[in-house]
């Protein structure tokens, strides 16, 4: 019988996972990962997750864990995160969570244990097929997060069961309720852990300084003062604070691009900005997930944000390992620092930071 360590994160995903797992017959334990050493505010609610964890576990009769991994996340994850803001880049720290923490260091902790595999109450599906093993989409297609798991590669997926990967979220809760697990009711946890539900630039501040400067229109026009570059991303609406301006019409303002260097912040009226739009994007080097090569040129679909439908685009591999990625249609928004990642059809192929865009704005402040 396969020993399997789930992650549990006092969560109704995770809790249902673990319920499917003993039911399928594995010998399956819990361990509770804490990736962030709470400060006075409390805000993470570690302890209350870590409670409801242990609840579960005990509900269950499965073995429980608990480790703490913030020293790692710090280095792994929190930096780089601080790293990219200092760029005026926006970064998503759970694709690099899930790398770092979830899928290396817990992996290392569980086999240490003597875990066969690994499982999580992620939302996406394993498949080995072609000789190799495959990520797909998880079948709740409002749910899947495949976008945030398209690091992984083949010994991870190997070593790795997404027990509700092929369940609604719907049928989640049910079974939970039906289980009587003490997560049934629970709210899914939303943003960055380390945030909370603390103000965003309140925190940032802590470790960036903000410095005010200019907001202006795509034209020059001083329209505003912004607190600091690094609190705002593409395409962000809230938080301008600008005011009616004289001979310009009374629609809102949106980020359209920063000038770190000059800490300028650019601005334009109107959710769909030429400004805001590009139809190419340079990234990063790819990371893939089979180790096959992938053709020189292809046609795939992409998203370049985690509640964005699929895009068509064409894909160009660099020799070093950099990609240009071409779209059928305009993109809003594109972001630096943010994830390309590409399908086809319900097989997550990979994904790269995003580099750079051939927006107007993009182009101009360069």
């Amino acid at each position: 019988m396969s020993k399997v360590m789930l992650g549990v994160s006092g969560g109704v995903d995770s809790s249902v996972a673990a319920l499917l797992l003993k039911q399928q017959g594995y010998d399956v334990a819990g361990l509770f990962m804490q990736n962030w050493d709470e400060d006075d505010s409390g805000e993470c609610r570690a302890e209350e997750d870590r409670r409801d964890a242990l609840g579960v576990c005990g509900r269950l009769d499965i073995p429980f864990y608990s480790r703490n991994f913030a020293k790692e996340y710090w280095k792994g994850v929190f930096e780089y995160f601080l790293d990219e803001y200092r760029r005026g880049r926006t970064p998503n720290p759970d694709v690099l969570c899930n790398r770092e923490i979830k899928f290396k260091t817990f992996l290392h902790e569980a086999q240490e244990l003597g875990a066969d595999k690994i499982a999580t109450g992620h939302y996406a599906q394993v498949d080995h097929r072609d000789g190799e093993w495959k990520l797909l989409r998880g079948a709740d297609q409002d749910k899947d997060q495949t976008y945030f798991l398209h690091q992984l590669g083949q010994a991870q997926l190997a070593a790795t069961l997404f027990p509700i990967g092929h369940l609604p979220k719907s049928e989640v809760r049910k079974l939970a309720s039906e289980a009587k697990l003490p997560t049934a009711q629970k709210k899914d946890s939303t943003g960055i852990c380390f945030i909370g539900e603390r103000d965003f630039r309140e925190f940032l501040g802590q470790y960036i300084p903000a410095k005010a400067g200019e907001i202006r229109s795509v034209d020059g026009l001083k329209v505003g003062q912004h607190s600091g570059v690094f609190y705002y991303t593409l395409g962000q609406r809230e938080g301008l604070h600008i005011g009616g301006i004289k001979g310009r019409p009374a629609a809102p303002w949106f980020v359209v691009g920063k000038d770190v260097g000059k800490n300028i912040l650019y601005v334009d009226q109107g959710i769909d900005s030429l400004w805001l739009q590009s139809t190419e994007l340079h990234s990063e080097p790819v990371h893939w997930v089979s180790e096959k090569p992938n053709p020189r040129e292809f046609r795939c679909t992409a998203k370049t944000r985690y509640r964005q439908t699929d895009e068509a685009c064409v894909v160009q591999q660099l020799e070093n390992g950099e990609l240009n990625v071409i779209f059928d249609r305009p993109q809003r928004a594109v972001t630096p620092g943010q994830s390309v990642v590409f399908y086809q059809n319900d097989e997550c192929l990979g994904g790269a930071v995003i580099a750079s865009t051939n927006s107007k704005m993009e182009t101009q402040v360069k």
